[in-house]
């Protein structure tokens, strides 16, 4: 019997690990806005990653993001010590309204060939639903975000 018991752990246990490493390990999504929304709630949840060192908590913002914020970085951003950050980084920021209710949830994702004129960013704006509009190559992410080229288009982090 604790042989049985002992076994059954072991196999819950490596059960989960498994179902843990490949929800990190997922193959990142293509530069499309469902793919990026499903990825981003589902397969790996940004609500799990963490801020940037220098920008943590819920901050004051400005337009067209709102008057506060929040911001999430997955792993591969995480780890890019300066600039331009690795492919496959991305960066969730939560807008919020002046009563701190979430609206809008903006997000920049590094893919390889996507832009190379700009970085190679892929940029949308997703309401609650996960709804996206604008996506892509918006200008005016592009424009505001350019001022930053040198700091690889992010705006709230500063490398070092």
């Amino acid at each position: 019997m604790k042989k049985f018991v002992l076994l059954t752990a072991t196999v819950c246990f490596v059960l989960m690990m498994s179902a843990f490493a490949l929800r990190a390990g997922a193959p990142l999504p293509k530069a499309n806005p469902n793919a990026l929304w499903q990825y981003i709630t589902k397969t790996n949840p940004y609500k799990n990653w963490k801020p940037w060192p220098d920008h943590k908590g819920i901050q004051p913002g400005r337009a067209p993001h709102g008057p506060f914020h929040r911001v999430f970085v997955n792993d591969i951003a995480l780890s890019s010590t300066n600039p331009p950050v690795k492919y496959g980084s991305i960066i969730v920021k939560e807008n919020y309204n002046k009563k701190k209710q979430l609206k809008i949830i903006t997000v920049m994702y590094k893919v390889k060939g996507y832009n190379p004129k700009d970085g190679d960013w892929f940029w949308a704006k997703y309401n609650l639903q996960g709804k996206a509009k604008p996506y892509g190559k918006p200008k005016g992410c592009i424009g505001c975000h350019g001022t930053r080229a040198k700091n690889d288009f992010i705006v709230l982090h500063e490398f070092k």
